[in-house]
């Protein structure tokens, strides 16, 4: 059975306009697999998947700006938890390993954030990078 856990976008994710307000969908029978589904369905159903990167990108550590933490309300590392959005297509799945989505496991607030400096794929093949 899946787990449902609401969350709340700071802005709403691009592509994704007006919505801020999702629910975090456990993927059945694939570990660290989400769906983000926008709870105003007034529009039509309107999600997008994501991964857990410490699942499936354990060398994966995006480290945000000291502005995007607190605008989280992130004062511990531990409670970040670290998305990146994937696209699956027939010619394999990307990821944006460029804008990763960080979560505050203590209040559910959430954005997806552009890490500065930082020059990293936004369409990166899943399975090369996991390989790594």
């Amino acid at each position: 059975m899946s787990t449902v856990t609401p969350v709340s976008f700071l802005a709403p994710p691009p592509g994704l306009e007006p919505l801020t307000e999702f629910a975090l969908v456990d993927v059945d029978g694939a570990s660290g697999l989400y769906s983000l589904t926008g709870t105003d369905t007034s529009t039509g159903v309107r999600r997008f998947y994501a991964i857990d990167a410490s699942v499936y990108l354990p060398e994966y550590h995006p480290e945000i700006s000291d502005e995007q933490a607190g605008q989280l309300g992130l004062t511990d590392p531990a409670d970040a938890r670290v998305l990146v959005v994937a696209n699956p297509a027939d010619s394999g799945t990307t990821v944006n390993l460029l804008a990763p989505v960080i979560i505050n496991t203590r209040t559910w607030q959430c954005a997806q954030v552009i890490l500065e400096g930082r020059d990293l794929p936004l369409r990166a093949s899943l399975e090369t990078v996991a390989a790594a």
